[in-house]
């Protein structure tokens, strides 16, 4: 099962609204992402606690071997007033 660039924009941006969200199929194949956030929400956290929120906004899509999204490479940054 594949995911469209559009579902992932759409669960990031629900999530994370007023972020900047860029989404990437690397391989063309619907399984393969890159995404940068820009998020307010990032501000005071580490890496690994952006990505967290990021996986928990995915409700679940790349959770193990059913997952709908096979990879996704991340980008997250805070977003500056």
């Amino acid at each position: 099962m594949t995911m469209q660039a559009e579902e992932i924009e759409k669960l990031l941006k629900d999530s994370f609204p007023g972020a900047k969200i860029k989404i990437d199929d690397l391989a063309g194949d619907g399984n393969h992402y890159a995404a940068t956030i820009i998020a307010k929400e990032f501000k005071g956290l580490n890496r690994v606690k952006q990505h967290q929120l990021v996986y928990t906004a995915l409700k679940g899509k790349m959770d193990g071997s059913q997952g709908e999204l096979h990879a996704l490479a991340l980008t997250t940054k805070v977003m500056e007033n």
